[in-house]
């Protein structure tokens, strides 16, 4: 037991080391910058000036839940027919939800701005058919379209993972005692799939909250999310102790989102979301 134990830990190591240079001291610098002034002393000076970005934090989470609940909306009957389907279609439609993902997200964003410009492809099809034009970029349902565009896949994968293990004869037998669709929906497939709920609404909300390059290219100057203002406090002010002091605060509500959505998933359940 004291050698499968050892190997154990020897396996793990690599990882418990590159997690502790990559993972855990970054946060530490930001924990300490967040806590100090730029001569090293402790203040909460930056801490205290948090308030002042409220709205945009509130804003950034809001269009985050959006994103994240059209993407689910989306995602669950995709998933379940995926799950439902035979061997080769499963195969297809997973080469097509990850299709996009071989592509870096700065070009899927720039491919979604020339189609929502007001000269873009879009607006050029409906002038084409006589019809008014919308405007659509810099506003902030392009900036939600972003996001669901390049985080979708992380809302099907894992709801695809849940519903293909749901052993088909709980539908059949809930279906020979009288039970209609809806009700073996109600009952049976959706609590069976809440940890692929919870693991893909958290792996979509996080970075929908977090983003900056979206919001910049979708959104334009129109406004600003909590992403784009931690980005501004380290590229253009050098101001990296109130950089550091928003990504605190907004690491905090990602834990409490995660510890949220672990509230949903058994211990013993598959496609839980661990922290």
């Amino acid at each position: 037991m004291k050698q499968k134990s050892l190997s154990k830990k020897l396996v793990a190591s690599p990882y418990l080391l590159w997690a502790a240079i990559f993972i855990i001291v970054p946060l530490l610098f930001v924990v300490y910058y967040s806590l100090v002034d730029a001569n090293g002393a402790f203040t909460l000076e930056y801490v205290s000036q948090i308030g002042k970005y409220k709205d945009i934090m509130l804003n950034s989470i809001w269009l985050g839940f959006i994103a994240t609940v059209i993407s689910l909306v989306l995602a669950y009957p995709l998933a379940f027919i995926m799950a439902r389907s035979n061997l080769n279609v499963q195969r297809t439609m997973m080469m097509l939800v990850m299709l996009p993902m071989w592509m870096n997200l700065l070009i899927r964003t720039y491919s979604l701005m020339i189609l929502l410009q007001d000269t873009g492809i879009i607006n050029s099809a409906l002038s084409f058919l006589r019809l008014p034009n919308v405007h659509m970029i810099n506003t902030q349902g392009a900036v939600v379209l972003g996001m669901i565009y390049n985080y979708i896949p992380y809302m099907i994968l894992p709801l695809y993972s849940i519903m293909a293990k749901i052993d088909n004869g709980l539908i059949e037998a809930a279906e020979d005692l009288g039970a209609n669709k809806l009700t073996v929906l109600r009952k049976i497939i959706l609590p069976l799939s809440m940890p692929g709920i919870a693991s893909g609404f958290t792996m979509v909300f996080v970075p929908s909250v977090s983003t900056f390059y979206i919001s910049k290219k979708l959104g334009g100057n129109a406004f600003a999310l909590i992403g784009d203002v931690i980005e501004m406090q380290f590229k253009s002010s050098n101001n990296y102790n109130l950089g550091a002091a928003l990504s605190l605060v907004l690491m905090f509500l990602i834990l409490i989102c995660m510890a949220i959505m672990n509230r949903f998933t058994g211990d013993d359940d598959d496609g839980g979301v661990l922290i």
